[in-house]
């Protein structure tokens, strides 16, 4: 067996479509395809330059069609990624929770769980199930202020 460009395309696209298993987001899956039919092109006898720009092409229209269109069909519904930190939270109340391995005092948002920093006074700890309202990000750290009733905590 003699080997020719088209095996080192689908080898390419193989590795890239294997490569999708560890992350998830679709961009690897969209360029094994391309690369797949990179592969057809040359099978089919087209000069290594046109190969290329086929590649190109194709990653080009569906990298984006990836990300755009079919990856949300795969997130849960609800699930607004990407947004955390951009302000939409800010003004939304929150209860505080307890990490269980250092026992740090923090708010969960979409699912991810951040220190907290009281904007009023700088206290770090409140009790569990604290109501406070979130005000904005210092770096990885939540500023929340607490509602009235909690000022004697």
């Amino acid at each position: 067996m003699e080997w020719s460009l088209a095996h080192f395309w689908l080898i390419l696209a193989l590795v890239l479509s294997l490569a999708e298993l560890t992350s998830g987001v679709l961009v690897l899956l969209a360029l094994g395809i391309a690369a797949g039919v990179t592969a057809l092109l040359a099978y089919l006898g087209v000069s290594f330059y046109w190969q290329l720009v086929g590649m190109g092409v194709l990653s080009g229209i569906l990298v984006p069609v990836a990300i755009r269109f079919i990856r949300p069909l795969f997130s849960p519904k609800g699930v607004a990624y990407g947004t955390t930190g951009t302000g939409v939270e800010q003004g939304l109340k929150y209860r505080t929770l307890r990490r269980e391995f250092d026992n740090a005092t923090g708010i969960k948002i979409n699912g991810d769980f951040y220190r907290l920093r009281v904007l009023e006074d700088g206290r770090t700890e409140l009790p569990e199930g604290t109501e406070v309202i979130f005000e904005q990000f210092d770096g990885t750290t939540a500023i929340v202020h607490c509602d009235i009733t909690n000022k004697e905590l």
